[in-house]
């Protein structure tokens, strides 16, 4: 496997204000766009830089600028591409986004205007914000996670008109609030993770409940099945371990694997659109690769992690946003993280009076970075 090499990224758009960390990113799943969220509520989308359609052997790679931001209102909980995207058809070019005390928002990806809303309201007739978001594989619902319940949606259908299926019922279920979901590619089921430390399988269909897994020891932040739609991946917050669960045998995790995770944020993984490679970030900042192909099952039981097959750091700080491109071989990351205030040093006689609390000794690297994973870019070698 060769390591990655730096394209370009962006930086200067998030320089200019120390706390505007991002919070991930994610490949169209045409591969034409990559899309940013960020803590000064704004997503961002950058065109695929043009150098990389060039025939010269080795292009200079200008710094990437987004084409487009859509700014939310307030904190953004999450945000996902419509599945069957492509930039051929304008019409299937949107996002989706949720963001706290507001609707959830769809905007069109060519032009970056609000074109539909979602309004979910709960028992007491107030509108309430999603945690988490997901389209069906075929997009034709949204389904959306709030405090034990699901809510779905028809996506042709923008207003208040949805299902709504509650995960806990009678004392028995998923508690907590629905922080993230995703799809079976082949079977006809979707999971759900809580930040009650949960992760459950449903019926696409009927909402059903079909099995519940216990196992992390933080609240379940992104979930990610494989392409042969039996293996699952999960992470949590605060929890140094990756599982990987076989649906069909959902009782124990198949195995575990070592990352470092020791705040509340929300850590990314993503797979290759084959499955072989799995990638995550990390909060020491740290990429790894396991190739999913090598991982021995049962090693949750054995006590041993699988190593990863390649480690590297990208930047100094907190790694949080990986996303794998569906047809080159191309790795997004996305880097930054909450920094707190300091004391400052007493002043002697003399000083200028500096405020009791400052962020003058926080070390931040908040970027968006591209990564060529396939060898030497003037040779095009597949990674192996």
């Amino acid at each position: 496997l060769w390591l990655p090499i730096l394209l370009t990224g962006s930086w200067s758009e998030f320089s200019s204000r120390p706390e505007n960390f991002l919070k991930g990113c994610k490949w169209a799943p045409d591969g034409s766009c990559l899309l940013t969220n960020s803590a000064d509520n704004t997503l961002r989308i950058y065109n695929l830089p043009h150098e990389l359609y060039s025939q010269e052997e080795e292009p200079v790679y200008a710094q990437m600028d987004p084409v487009l931001r859509m700014a939310e209102g307030d904190t953004v909980y999450d945000y996902c591409w419509f599945p069957l995207m492509s930039s051929a058809q304008p019409d299937t070019c949107f996002v989706a986004s949720s963001s706290r005390e507001n609707p959830i928002h769809i905007w069109d990806a060519f032009t970056g205007h609000l074109r539909a809303s979602f309004r979910p309201y709960n028992h007491l007739d107030e509108l309430t914000a999603a945690h988490s978001l997901c389209f069906s594989p075929d997009g034709s619902q949204l389904f959306c996670g709030f405090n034990r319940t699901v809510r779905v949606f028809a996506t042709e259908r923008p207003g208040r008109t949805c299902e709504t299926r509650p995960t806990f019922a009678k004392k028995q279920g998923q508690s907590g609030i629905i922080s993230c979901l995703a799809f079976s590619p082949t079977q006809g089921l979707y999971a759900c993770g809580s930040y009650g430390r949960s992760l459950a399988l449903y019926s696409r269909d009927q909402g059903t409940l079909l099995a519940l897994l216990a196992g992390h020891r933080g609240g379940l932040t992104h979930l990610c099945f494989h392409p042969d739609g039996h293996r699952l991946f999960s992470g949590a917050r605060k929890d140094g371990e990756l599982l990987c669960w076989d649906v069909r045998q959902p009782s124990r995790a198949l195995l575990a694997l070592g990352r470092e995770v020791t705040t509340n944020q929300r850590i990314y993984f993503d797979l290759d659109v084959t499955g072989q490679f799995l990638v995550s970030g990390s909060t020491a900042g740290a990429v790894h690769v396991w190739d999913t192909g090598q991982l021995p099952p049962g090693a949750a039981d054995e006590g041993g992690d699988p190593p990863p097959l390649l480690t590297f750091s990208p930047q100094r700080d907190c790694t949080n946003g990986v996303s794998l491109h569906p047809s080159l071989p191309l790795l997004a990351t996305a880097s930054g993280q909450r920094v707190f205030p300091e004391p400052e040093d007493s002043e002697e006689e003399g000083e200028e009076r500096r405020p009791l609390l400052s962020l003058r000794h926080a070390r931040t690297d908040c970027r968006l970075q591209l990564w060529w994973a396939g060898g030497g870019p003037d040779t095009g070698l597949p990674a192996s």
